[in-house]
């Protein structure tokens, strides 16, 4: 779903940054990365002064339709990562979106760029699958260790777990 700043965006040629095309979110520019690009942009964007990782997640698109809002050249896939960048001279953010498909769901860890990605790599790892090569302790993070599977898939079948109460007398 295109938003009023992406519509607004599209001018005669297609604005890119770092070869790379580019549309505007809520005021924000966002870059449509290749994932053989990924580290190389994320490189080049820390070098311009985005110096934090403040947010990392991962996106499972299997039950949306296979045509949702993507500039011209970028195939949508089964995954994206979206990263947010921020640069603090000046005060700017920075999207990246990168589209990982279902076979395989792996991008290069930024932990060496930003540290602070440790976490939500491990988090996009546990939840959706998404592997981060070189990252330096990719297990899991919110779920047991042997836990199977990855709930936010939305091919991940939901079940119920019974929660005894200690002392509760009625059933829930």
């Amino acid at each position: 779903m295109a938003d009023a700043d992406e519509a607004a965006s599209g001018a005669d040629a297609p604005e890119e940054r770092h070869g790379c095309p580019v549309t505007w979110s809520r005021g924000q520019q966002v870059l449509h990365v290749p994932r053989d690009r990924y580290l190389a942009v994320a490189r080049a964007l820390h070098d311009e002064g985005f110096l934090m990782c403040a947010d990392l997640t991962a996106v499972d698109y299997l039950t949306y339709e296979p045509d949702r809002a993507l500039p011209a050249g970028v195939d949508a896939e089964r995954f994206e990562v979206v990263v947010g960048l921020l640069s603090f001279s000046p005060i700017e953010r920075i999207r990246i979106r990168v589209q990982l498909p279902d076979d395989d769901p792996t991008l290069p860890s930024l932990f060496e760029l930003y540290p602070g990605a440790d976490a939500l790599e491990r988090e996009a790892f546990d939840m959706v699958g998404v592997v981060f090569t070189d990252h330096p302790d990719l297990t899991r993070i919110l779920m047991p260790e042997d836990w199977v599977g990855h709930p936010l898939r939305k091919d991940y079948s939901s079940g119920r777990i019974p929660v005894q109460f200690k002392g509760s007398t009625t059933a829930r």
